[in-house]
């Protein structure tokens, strides 16, 4: 009959406490978590801030915190945590105890190896008594948001070519045309639009006459990125490494340009990720950092997914109104027949092309 008893006293000990260290285990607990910097460039070592806090009179004798995270985020591996990596996620697992009234706060040191935008939405966790008699679970909503930008290059990195066409638009800075600015008119010559021609001016003359412009220190560049890395494919990127490299190289010559003053902008024929704003499929040249934290951003949002061939993007621009001469970079793996096409119909609007040869970057890189 004893043990009778001392069975039951043991069982009433053991439903008391699942009632009160199990079922209301997470019923006043806070949980928070967030990244040092909201921004930052692929190769950076960040911080992601856990903060948990117990505000029970009682302590929680097992907690289990679960999140999926990105895989491009790599974690320095600690005791408390386990990690189980795929190839877009990783699910982070971590075990302990938390006593009453107590607030922790958890470090986590990260390594940011890919660009992107990536979002951290909800966290698990999962409470438990001594003897896991009641585990209450609970789904916190966090919506924290890291934008990683495409890492930039030391200018030695940067292929000639590339280096060549930045000195001339610093040169042109200085003699580029102003489509304002009106000082007479002048013969028709190759290359002048139809939209510059002096048609009264024709009509006394009898030959074709155009309006001549004074000059501006003012370019416009607009950065173009295609992430076909051959003509023949036309869907998902088969060589990533190509166009990442690519957009590291396009980061790094938008950052320039608007660090000398002058105006950038950016487009691409990519799909852009559902985290990014939709204005910014295409931006158009402006000044400042703000503007080029957008630039960047655009370039961390590009998905490796073609959305429209590329000779239709550049005929987008050709097609597009414009009141002044753009300096377009083409920032391209190759340069088939109708990309050639697209580009003569950009410069028949009086507009200069340059393109930048992915590849000879890469060869030089090697060499």
């Amino acid at each position: 009959m004893a043990v009778f008893w001392l069975f039951a006293a043991c069982g009433l000990v053991m439903v008391l406490q699942g009632y009160i260290l199990g079922k209301t285990a997470l019923s006043k607990l806070v949980y928070d978590r967030h990244f040092s910097t909201g921004t930052c460039y692929a190769g950076d070592r960040i911080e992601m801030v856990e903060v948990i806090e117990n505000k029970r009179r009682v302590p929680i004798p097992w907690l289990r915190l679960e999140a999926m995270l990105p895989a491009s985020l790599g974690f320095k591996r600690s005791k408390e945590t386990w990690i189980s990596e795929g190839q877009i996620y990783q699910n982070h697992t971590s075990f302990f105890s938390l006593p009453a009234r107590t607030r922790i706060t958890r470090t986590h040191q990260i390594l940011c190896r890919g660009r992107g935008i990536f979002r951290m939405d909800t966290a698990t966790m999962t409470g438990s008594d001594l003897f896991a008699m009641c585990t209450p679970s609970l789904k916190v909503t966090l919506n924290k948001r890291l934008v990683v930008y495409p890492s930039l290059r030391r200018d030695e990195e940067l292929p000639s070519s590339w280096k060549t066409w930045q000195g001339e638009l610093a040169v042109r800075r200085w003699i580029v045309e102003d489509p304002f600015l009106y000082t007479g008119v002048r013969s028709y010559a190759p290359g002048d639009g139809m939209n510059r021609i002096h048609w009264k001016a024709s009509a006394r003359s009898g030959e074709l006459q155009v309006h001549q412009h004074g000059y501006s220190a003012d370019p416009k560049a607009m950065i173009l990125l295609n992430i076909e890395v051959s003509e023949q494919m036309w869907n998902v990127v088969t060589k990533p490494d190509i166009i990442e490299e690519a957009l590291s190289y396009a980061a790094t010559c938008a950052a320039a340009l608007i660090h000398q003053g002058m105006a950038a902008g950016f487009a691409s024929n990519a799909y852009l990720s559902p985290e990014a704003d939709a204005r910014m499929a295409h931006l158009a040249p402006d000044y400042g950092l703000p503007h080029l934290e957008d630039l960047l951003e655009a370039m961390a949002a590009v998905e490796l997914k073609v959305y429209r061939p590329f000779y239709e993007q550049l005929k987008l621009e050709a097609e597009a109104e414009a009141h002044e001469t753009i300096d377009y970079l083409l920032v391209t793996p190759h340069v088939s027949p109708a990309i050639r096409e697209a580009i003569r119909m950009i410069e028949a609007k009086g507009h200069r092309v340059s393109i930048a040869d992915v590849q000879e970057g890469l060869k030089e890189a090697g060499a």
